[in-house]
């Protein structure tokens, strides 16, 4: 038993197959006449039809025929005419007449047509013989009378010579044709066709041409610029239409165009349409101007022929206003049409004189690619034309207000047909961090793009994918991708997108940077420094007491006195010292690594009531102990030796300087000189020299 659902597909089977082997489509409009000349008309009988062919199916047209008084004859044929021999069409007998299409599926008859022979003769087209501007009339001749008949009703049409559709049709006419209140210097197309008493109507005559009397020229020049594609540069070319012929009422011999700069002067520039000079150049129906008009005030244009100028059509300058985002414009286009739309605040639609719509074509120069249309308070226009495929155009709404002022409100970007975007032209890495890759590109040109690009994607991998927002005016800024793995290499790419998809992919391969634990190197650099320092110390404190065994030099300097030392030979032995320890010159600072005799060097005196370790002050001092200097009351001794270190200290405060070759401890006599009058003071030889 069949269940639904299979009777359902039995259903759908059987329509399939019904229409699978359906047939041809039926001839139509079959026509049978015989051609007549200038002086006769021929005895064989043509016959015409028009169909819709199959072209994947051959088809055959047969022309069928029989007689009341024969039996039914057949001839196999082209695709749209055939012929019927006059000796198998007698002229006194009606004529039968179909005709059957036939292919691998099956057959279709036209309908039957039934004729004399006599009654479908054909006469050849009539031709003018004369017109006239005023009234605007049109005569023929016919050839009627020469085929031994009178000739019978015409017809006549009509249209203007830049349409292709006629505009009307009249009957009943037989040999001339008045129209009446004709347009004014317009150029009109005529066209005849008429039939003799008996049989058909001939073919429509050749086209004849008469303008109608002219007159001054009537409304405006339609004035507009060419801004290219930045509607708002101050190098904009002046550019206006032809008049309509409902304008120009005749021949429009030239335009004068009136300039007025800003410093008050001013030009006249009369151009011919028939030999056109260097400053204007004519493109497809248009005027362009050759030079921008770069400081000029106002411009005005005006176009004249035999009869008279129309009225000075002005173009307000400078041009006012930018692009707001509260201007909504509706652009829909294919290779055909363009129509446009838009919604403004209120404040900007109180009754305005004319909005002005207008597209660009976006990369070419010159006024190719560019038109307009100027309305009134409808919000929208149209344009018709050919629109080339993946081609952007600019779409821009401008609005002149009662003040004449120009004021551009917005533009938009369409396309007649898109495309996917090409690939990214260039994709670099602009900087790296631990966690975060900042990225740039170059975004796809407008001309190049097949389509408006609205976004660039870009991602990692499937899942990490961003949306960046495409600028048209201006390169987009460095995207940063964040939340990444420190030293980890990623594989990013970057695709346009548009309305007829994603473009293909360009990648490229970036790391990031290591993990910086600053707290471990702060503390590695601090212990390296600290060690260093420490080892300098200790080389310079060894240096200076090898061989020996005291440490008042160890003291820090708050617990000795500071005292000039008058032993200058001390910091000649350092100075040895130090040429021959090159690791103790290097850990020396500059500023102390080249002394001066002429300075005192200052070292320290042990306090008196100061105790170190159960020494006190008397036995621990600079240099040497009073144990080592037995020979002077004083406790002065010079140790002999690679180091001599000064011992000069006890009761006076200041002693004599002493070189490094003489005994460190001073003599009986030099007891009772003070140290400063011997260091200091001149003696006697010196003041008489002075």
């Amino acid at each position: 038993m069949a269940t639904p659902s299979t009777r359902w597909l039995k259903s759908i089977l059987v329509v399939i197959t019904c229409v699978a082997v359906e047939g041809p489509l039926p001839p139509y409009n079959l026509v049978c006449f015989r051609p007549c000349g200038d002086s006769d008309c021929t005895v064989n009988i043509h016959c015409t039809w028009d169909q819709v062919p199959d072209n994947n199916i051959p088809t055959n047209y047969t022309l069928y025929w029989h007689s009341a008084n024969s039996k039914e004859e057949h001839l196999t044929s082209g695709i749209q005419s055939g012929l019927i021999p006059r000796r198998k069409a007698p002229r006194h007998e009606k004529l039968l007449v179909w005709v059957q299409a036939t292919d691998q599926n099956g057959s279709a008859n036209s309908d039957k047509l039934v004729f004399n022979a006599e009654d479908i003769i054909r006469p050849p087209p009539p031709t003018f013989s004369s017109s006239s501007h005023e009234p605007l009339e049109v005569h023929w001749n016919d050839v009627c009378s020469q085929l031994g008949l009178s000739i019978g009703p015409c017809e006549v049409r009509h249209r203007f010579k830049e349409n292709k559709t006629w505009l009307e049709l009249e009957d009943g006419l037989h040999r001339s044709y008045t129209l009446m209140d004709p347009i004014p210097g317009m150029v009109y197309e005529f066209q005849v066709r008429c039939s003799c008493n008996t049989g058909l109507m001939s073919d429509w005559s050749g086209v004849h041409q008469i303008r109608s009397a002219e007159l001054a020229p009537v409304g405006e020049v339609d004035v507009w610029r060419d801004c290219g594609t930045f509607p708002t540069t101050p190098d904009c070319y002046l550019t206006w239409k032809n008049l309509t012929a409902s304008q120009a009422l005749g021949v429009i011999l030239g335009y004068e165009v009136r300039i007025t700069y800003n410093n008050g002067t001013s030009a006249l520039i009369n151009e011919s349409t028939s030999v056109p000079s260097s400053q204007i150049v004519y493109e497809g129906k248009k005027w362009h101007m050759s030079s921008p008009l770069n400081d000029v005030s106002s411009v005005s244009v005006s176009a004249y022929n035999a009869f008279g100028a129309t009225l000075p059509s002005y173009l307000a300058l400078p041009l006012k206003g930018t692009q707001q985002k509260d201007h909504t414009i509706y652009v829909m286009m294919n290779e055909d049409k363009l129509n446009v739309s838009w919604d403004l605040p209120a404040h900007l639609s109180d009754n305005p004189k004319e909005y002005v719509v207008q597209y660009k074509e976006a990369g070419r120069p010159g006024g190719f690619g560019f038109d307009w249309i100027k309305v009134n308070q409808s919000k929208r226009a149209g344009f018709t034309g050919r629109f080339k495929k993946y081609t952007p155009y600019q779409v821009s709404l401008y609005q002149i207000p009662q003040s004449r002022e120009v004021r551009h409100l917005t533009s938009v970007i369409g396309f007649s047909n898109e495309k996917a975007p090409p690939a990214v032209p260039s994709f670099n890495v602009f900087a790296v961090e631990e966690n975060e890759v900042s990225l740039v590109w170059r975004p796809i040109p407008l001309t190049s793009q097949g389509g408006l690009v609205s976004y660039y994607q870009v991602g990692i991998g499937a899942k990490r994918v961003h949306n960046v927002s495409a600028s048209l005016h201006h390169e987009n800024k460095p995207f940063t991708m964040q939340r990444l793995q420190p030293g980890q290499e990623y594989e990013v790419w970057i695709r346009a997108v548009n309305a007829a998809g994603p473009g293909p992919n360009v990648t490229t391969r970036v790391t990031t940077k290591h993990h910086k634990d600053y707290a471990l190197l702060i503390g590695v650099l601090a212990g390296t420094i600290s060690m260093i320092m420490g080892i300098c110390i200790v080389v310079v404190v060894l240096s200076a007491c090898h061989g020996q065994k005291h440490v008042s030099a160890l003291l820090p300097g708050v617990f000795v006195e500071k005292v000039p030392d008058p032993r200058n030979s001390n910091i000649f032995v350092k100075m040895s010292q130090q040429m021959n320890e090159p690791f103790i010159l290097a850990c020396i600072p500059i500023s102390v690594q080249d002394p001066k005799i002429s300075l005192l060097e200052i070292v320290g005196k042990k306090s008196q009531d100061f105790q170190l370790d159960g020494l006190t002050g008397p036995g621990v001092f600079d240099g040497c102990s009073q144990m080592d200097c037995p020979n002077t009351e004083m406790g002065i001794s010079v140790k002999e030796g690679r180091d001599r270190p000064g011992c000069s200290y006890g009761k006076e405060a200041y002693s004599k300087m002493i070189d490094s070759d003489e005994d460190c401890c001073s003599s009986d006599e030099e007891q009772f000189t003070s140290g400063y009058e011997q260091h200091f003071m001149p003696t006697a030889m010196e003041v008489l020299d002075v």
